[in-house]
């Protein structure tokens, strides 16, 4: 495993990153990732650059969904929409946990209504050994090349938000491979879980591959203007504890210390992966986020007190009465508050059907009781 964390050294993001020439100085989502208590508790939205907008479908007309992750002027439109419409504290990079991987040159697409499917899964070492070379840091090779479009769509994007910061994204290294063995999207991962255990260099082996993809998208995407990053983890909840710590543990350790020695926050959440929080907090990230399954005061307690913490509205309740949605509310910032710092955002992605109304009034409540 590498080791979980390293000295950050802002001499190496450059002078007009907005970490460096001061634009985002202010920014209550910085200081709530930092363990402090801005002016007002900052809130923004796993997917808040979505279907769930009636201007994203618009944009989005015509085109795939890598096309619009691979369109620097398209993702930058995307990415900026539900900063416009909601005044949330961040901007998420607008992207597929699985650009990394085409980019790299493996054959994926996403399939309308399906998800992604590659042209042939990975399951033997041969497979893993097949893989394109990915490079190291600061390499000039064929994926860093081909990491310049993410670069030009970061630049894009915070030449835009001004004082409101960019978190960047990745998909954690467990997540990529479990994808790349099914070769497609599966309820319950059974074929990942049968490698890891009937083959654990295969296993292995496969999850270095999508740890280094994985960090090497990281760091591209805060060298060029992130101010925060965030490691999303979709089907760790699958895996029991143990299996987390020894087989996946180390990978998202890896991908994580990628980007540890630049100035920036970094978030690790797994969906449905409450039962996940201890071993994940030993990866590395200096933000845990939280599921809806578990209330934001046990979390900080389970966690000794040492995270800021990111969650956990219930996207569920997003369709209840407004009184029950704001009761809700209020009880994600009470719990909350008892976290070191404390950043609102749902227990998972916004759902697709959800109403742009409901989550304004998310947002604006946050802002004024927060």
């Amino acid at each position: 495993m590498h080791p979980s964390s390293a000295t950050p050294d802002p001499s190496l993001l450059a002078p007009d990153h907005p970490l460096a020439d001061g634009r985002v100085a202010d920014a209550p989502l910085l200081a709530a990732l930092r363990g402090e208590q801005p002016a007002h508790r900052p809130v923004w939205f796993m997917r808040q650059a979505g279907r769930s907008l009636p201007e994203y479908r618009e944009a989005r007309r015509g085109t795939t969904m890598l096309e619009s992750c691979l369109t620097p002027e398209l993702a930058t439109e995307i990415t900026l929409q539900p900063v416009r419409r909601y005044g949330v504290d961040a901007a998420i990079f607008f992207s597929d946990i699985v650009v990394p991987m085409r980019l790299a040159g493996v054959g994926v697409d996403i399939a309308p209504g399906v998800g992604p499917v590659f042209e042939r899964p990975i399951r033997t070492m041969d497979d893993v050994e097949a893989l394109p070379q990915l490079g190291e840091p600061g390499d000039r090779g064929a994926f860093d090349t081909a990491l310049d479009v993410i670069r030009e769509t970061v630049r894009l994007t915070t030449a835009q938000l001004g004082e409101t910061p960019l978190i960047g994204f990745a998909g954690a290294p467990f997540t990529l491979a479990a994808y790349m063995v099914d070769g497609r999207p599966s309820r319950d991962h059974l074929g990942a879980r049968r490698l890891m255990l009937a083959a654990p260099d295969v296993w292995a082996a496969l999850s270095a591959w999508t740890s280094r993809a994985a960090g090497l998208f990281l760091r591209a995407q805060v060298l060029a203007g992130a101010s925060a990053v965030q490691l999303f983890d979709s089907w760790a909840g699958s895996l029991a504890a143990s299996d987390y710590e020894e087989s996946c543990l180390p990978f998202s350790a890896a991908a994580l210390y990628a980007v540890a020695d630049l100035p920036v926050p970094r978030i690790h959440f797994a969906a449905h992966g409450s039962h996940l929080l201890a071993p994940m907090a030993q990866a590395g990230a200096t933000v845990m986020g939280v599921d809806y399954r578990l209330p934001l005061d046990a979390a900080s307690r389970l966690l000794g007190g040492a995270y800021p913490l990111q969650g956990n509205v219930d996207p569920a309740r997003l369709d209840a009465p407004a009184d029950v949605l704001a009761s809700h509310v209020l009880d994600v910032l009470a719990r909350g508050a008892e976290a070191p710092g404390h950043v609102v955002n749902l227990g998972h992605g916004v759902p697709p059907e959800t109403d742009p109304d409901q989550l304004q009034r998310v947002v604006d409540l946050v802002h004024e009781r927060g």
